[in-house]
């Protein structure tokens, strides 16, 4: 069987294959159970909980077939035909070992697609992840097809590093919202300090008004004391040189009196 890859993967596939076809005298029978049947064949095929592909629960992972564990790789894709859609197609994973030429071959899609795309070298880019995982799935591929237990642990590493991504990025998530929902109530506690901002602008406005008229009020009231000072101070200097010269005068005179006649 040829080998054809789908468009975008870097995964091998087979050709599709027909897997289910109905005529014109099943159709017109079919009616309700249409969606049913394409609902089970998908089950069949993609490894649902009643295929007979499937393995049970207790059985190891030793008895899968190769065809089982391809599968686990990635699912098989089902198609319906752009002319008839009772005609279903089947595309799974190629079981054909892969050459050293296939290696490098692989290894130059890559390097293509890495450049076609434009993928970031370095950082978080979903191209490269993207085509990276694409990669694996290939090498985890041709690695099952020599060696079915390396293929099945090799898939389990792979299940690891996609569970600890999701886990990463759910945590990047949530630590982004709690980022967002702090910036807001940075935004909200920021406008309310500029309104305290402005209201304290003003009472110090105020406050400075009110100091500039205190300062003028006493100003004012020291040069009146002063003033009034001055007056009280001349006029009790007026009094007590009154009061002297009064003084001698009385004295003058009750030394005149005092003093005995000749």
């Amino acid at each position: 069987m040829s080998i054809i890859p789908p468009s975008g993967s870097l995964v091998r596939f087979d050709n599709p294959s027909l897997i289910t076809a109905q005529n014109d005298k099943d159709r017109k029978g079919a009616g309700a159970n249409k969606q049913q049947t394409f609902d089970q064949q998908m089950m069949e095929v993609t490894g649902g909980a009643n295929s007979p592909r499937i393995t049970k629960k207790q059985q190891s992972l030793k008895d899968l077939s190769l065809e089982e564990i391809l599968d686990k790789i990635l699912p098989p894709k089902i198609t319906k035909d752009p002319n008839n859609s009772d005609l279903l197609y089947c595309q799974r994973i190629s079981s054909t070992p892969a050459t050293r030429l296939d290696v490098i071959n692989l290894q130059e899609q890559l390097d293509m697609r890495l450049q076609q795309r434009q993928a970031r070298e370095t950082g978080i880019c979903p191209v490269r992840r993207e085509l990276f995982s694409q990669c694996f799935d290939e090498l985890i591929r041709q690695v099952a097809i020599n060696c079915a237990e390396r293929g099945l642990l090799l898939l389990r590493v792979r299940d690891e590093l996609q569970m600890t991504l999701r886990a990463y990025q759910t945590l990047y998530e949530s630590s982004v919202a709690f980022g967002m929902r702090k910036a807001l109530m940075a935004e909200q506690g920021k406008s309310e300090l500029e309104r305290k901002l402005v209201q304290l602008e003003e009472d110090k406005r105020d406050l400075e008004r009110q100091l500039k008229e205190t300062k003028s009020n006493a100003e004012a009231t020291e040069k009146k004391l002063n003033e009034q000072r001055q007056v009280e101070e001349k006029k009790h200097m007026e009094e007590i040189n009154f009061l002297k010269k009064t003084n001698q005068q009385l004295k003058a005179q009750l030394e005149g009196l005092i003093a005995p006649k000749k």
